[in-house]
């Protein structure tokens, strides 16, 4: 690959450390890539309000590709540019489908409003008992209607002690057209998107007015929800602690996280 003109890079898993830094090394090589005039996205699963911390680590503001692929948002105005939702009745039809086929799951959903922190906007609501699949959860608990009575831009599915994998395949026998299934970590819990939207969707949105086509474009990722990102790509660098499906979806693999596998690669343009 030439010159890359944008670079798009996943968070947890990828960017980031196990213990969620962003180390000096993977710092320098997109300061140097930015500086030179080359676009970068962050290309995530989390939701706008997660998106600060990483802002502050790279000590600059990248446009951010959240919700694998759902929302836009532009942390340097804190200000959400685009958000495609899950309609009323398509949350309700795959809620029934996921209780009914998934026993003992429990479900939440994530909204967005016009910032990253809108109080008019609940962000991240849950059905009572909903068991988190990670720490310090930020979620408000509603009964079961309230949960489905309005647009979200992402449907959980969690179940504690079950294999996101299990239930994705479990799942997709019986949800098609409704949305697409995918997971980000294998710790029982899968996430549904608007039909068609992904993490290359979303940078295709961000590079289309910007004169960049895919061709020109190097993505980072580790997990199945990176993989229409990798495919999509010039050039997908799955990482070497990446899931299976991700190294599959590539075209080379670099280090772990914890060995600089961004920076490994980006160095080779920017030293």
């Amino acid at each position: 690959m030439t010159l890359p003109l944008l670079v798009a890079s996943d968070v947890d898993g990828t960017l980031l450390t196990d213990d969620d830094k962003i180390t000096a090394r993977t710092r320098a090589a997109l300061t140097a890539a930015v500086d030179s005039g080359t676009q970068f996205v962050l290309a995530t699963g989390r939701p706008p309000r997660w998106i600060s911390p990483i802002v502050d680590a790279l000590g600059f503001a990248p446009m951010a590709v959240c919700a694998n692929g759902a929302v836009i948002y532009d942390p340097s105005t804190d200000r959400i540019v685009s958000a495609r939702t899950l309609s009323v009745d398509v949350l309700a039809e795959i809620a029934e489908i996921a209780t009914r086929v998934i026993p003992g799951a429990g479900l939440a959903v994530e909204r967005v409003g016009r910032s990253a922190h809108d109080a008019a906007t609940p962000q991240f609501v849950s059905s009572p008992g909903y068991e988190h699949a990670w720490l310090n959860p930020d979620n408000t608990e509603v009964s079961f209607e309230d949960l489905l009575s309005a647009p979200a831009v992402k449907l959980l599915i969690r179940k504690a002690g079950a294999q996101s994998a299990d239930m994705a395949d479990e799942l997709a026998k019986y949800v098609g057209m409704q949305g697409d299934i995918t997971y980000s970590t294998n710790n029982g819990l899968i996430e549904i998107m608007p039909l068609g939207i992904s993490k290359a969707t979303g940078i295709a949105e961000l590079a289309g007015p910007l004169g960049v086509t895919a061709e020109d474009v190097v993505a980072f990722g580790d997990m199945p929800n990176d993989v229409p990102m990798l495919r999509w790509a010039g050039l997908g660098v799955a990482m070497g602690n990446a899931h299976p499906d991700a190294v599959a979806a590539a075209d080379e693999v670099t280090a772990t996280n914890a060995d600089d596998g961004v920076a490994r690669v980006l160095e080779r343009w920017w030293l």
